[in-house]
């Protein structure tokens, strides 16, 4: 005969307040001023009260604690980076900081889709975060999140908001771009292309601009064809080095760049693929500098690359100070830009320098 198992039981079995106060022979109005850190306890009374709650498991709940100190302690994060290639470093930051103040963070991935976004901020507010951080696969402007009457601070980072009132933060894309052409105009190099992706990019404008400037400066031809705007991959690196190097697809040609600075670490890489395919040495025929820092393609890369590292991590952190000092009050607005570094490695010819920035 089959033996039938008892139903499951779905009341959790954990230690409420009054068994704390059962254990330690008080009230549960005096377990509550000593968990919640309120009224007139003397310290042996209290210490004693939170060791037995302790002891016992007790884990308080959070959302009446919310209801009681008017926050939560938490916040919440929704990305629409896939890959968590950029958010992962940013997460790292975030929680870094607020763990400081014991603030926790829920995550959640919207993955471009604003009905998916949409439902994730109703679960976040339904869950009473002291505030929403936004970040995204790219930086540029973005609808404003609509939280309707609720009050609670809104931080975009390496996301823009459409609105001036809040805040963003992102890299210095102009600045890093600069820290890169600078670096191989101070190698030597005269002649100096830029693979970068879709214009339609914010970032890709950005960094373009910070290489014609240091072009301007160091008194360097700025030649178009030297510019080539393209998709975002290895394979994309590949064909653009293809272009630079070669008339009509076959014929090297007799002056090519002694220099690329490319738009991310992908097309970095590729085009090194390209330029070892063809007999051209990196650095010593021609020096490569990428952007992103990744160090899944930097170190996989012959050489290593030498790569503009955005400090998204640090951008976490500051993400965390200052949504901490919007739930206190405190008015931030406006886009704010964290300065990049420079991370120096083979393929520029300068590996053993420091790390510029």
């Amino acid at each position: 005969m089959k033996i039938k198992k008892p139903p499951r039981k779905n009341k959790r079995n954990e230690p409420t307040v009054h068994d704390v106060a059962k254990a330690a022979g008080v009230t549960i109005g005096t377990v509550s001023k000593a968990l919640n850190n309120s009224g007139s306890l003397k310290d042996t009374t209290r210490e004693h009260i939170i060791k037995v709650a302790k002891d016992i498991g007790f884990r308080p709940n959070d959302l009446a604690l919310a209801l009681h100190r008017g926050k939560s302690f938490t916040v919440g994060l929704i990305s629409s980076d896939n890959f968590g290639r950029f958010t992962m470093p940013i997460l790292e930051g975030l929680e870094s900081r607020l763990s400081q103040d014991k603030i926790a963070v829920f995550m959640s991935n919207a993955t471009d889709d604003p009905e998916r976004e949409k439902q994730h901020i109703d679960q976040l507010l339904r869950k009473r975060v002291d505030g929403l951080i936004i970040t995204s696969r790219r930086s540029d402007h973005r609808p404003s999140i609509d939280i309707g009457n609720i009050d609670i601070p809104i931080i975009y980072v390496f996301s823009q908001s459409d609105d001036p009132d809040e805040l963003s933060l992102l890299p210095d894309d102009f600045g890093g771009a600069k820290l890169a052409v600078q670096h191989l105009v101070d190698l030597g190099r005269k002649n100096i292309a830029h693979i970068t992706g879709p214009e339609s990019f914010e970032a890709v404008e950005l960094r373009k601009q910070g290489y014609l400037s240091v072009l301007k400066t160091a008194k360097l031809d700025h030649k178009p064809e030297y510019f080539v705007s393209t998709k975002w991959s290895e394979k994309a690196g590949r064909n653009a080095a293809r272009k630079l190097f070669f008339e009509q697809n076959s014929t090297l040609k007799s002056t090519y760049p002694d220099a690329l600075f490319c738009g991310n670490d992908q097309l970095a890489r590729g085009a090194a693929d390209t330029l070892r395919e063809i007999g051209l040495k990196v650095p010593e025929d021609v020096a490569i500098v990428g952007f992103d820092n990744w160090e899944v393609m930097t170190d996989a890369a012959t050489p290593p690359l030498t790569s503009v590292d955005m400090n998204l991590k640090e951008l976490g952190i500051i993400a965390g100070e200052k949504i901490i000092q919007l739930i206190n009050g405190k008015e931030i607005t406006g886009v704010k830009r964290l300065p990049c570094t420079l991370v120096l490695r083979d393929s520029c010819g300068a590996k053993n320098s420091k790390n510029l920035g």
